[in-house]
């Protein structure tokens, strides 16, 4: 398939990337930088910055692969601070979508909710507009119950 260019953020957090889509001014570059910063504290082992504001994304094997548009890579826009330059993975493998700003998100899912890019079908976090992101994030990568989405296979 081709690559699509989306409207999205994408952090590399252990083996596996985290895609952040939502609208404008949900948070998707403060995600991205709090689970930066969630490396930094030992939270999570290690995570880098893919792609912030605009990301492109092809599927391959498989696999939906991730990348920075060109114009944006190693920047990072943070709301009231402006752009930041930071170390960026050049290319990484999608294994979580996290949707920010969802109006109907049920408070006790009901097995696992996936979606469908580019052909490849991934597990996907619905977080509500008033909702915390990080804490709901962290949880499902280090859980290791039944979501273990960002290690290796």
């Amino acid at each position: 398939m081709s690559a699509a260019t989306v409207h999205a953020s994408a952090v590399l957090v252990g083996a596996r990337a985290v895609l952040i889509r939502g609208p404008s001014g949900a948070g998707k570059s403060r995600l991205a930088w709090e689970l930066i910063a969630a490396a930094r504290s030992g939270a999570v082992r290690f995570a880098k910055l893919v792609g912030d504001d605009r990301v492109h994304l092809q599927s391959a094997h498989g696999r939906l692969l991730v990348r920075p548009a060109d114009a944006l890579a190693g920047l990072i826009e943070l709301r009231g601070v402006g752009i930041i330059r930071c170390d960026h993975e050049p290319c990484a493998v999608v294994a979580l979508v996290v949707d920010l700003a969802v109006a109907a998100v049920e408070r006790l899912p009901q097995g696992d909710e996936v979606v469908v890019l580019q052909g490849v079908t991934l597990p996907r976090l619905a977080v509500a507009p008033v909702v915390a992101a990080l804490p709901l994030v962290l949880a499902m990568i280090t859980s290791g119950g039944a979501v273990d989405v960002l290690k290796a296979t």
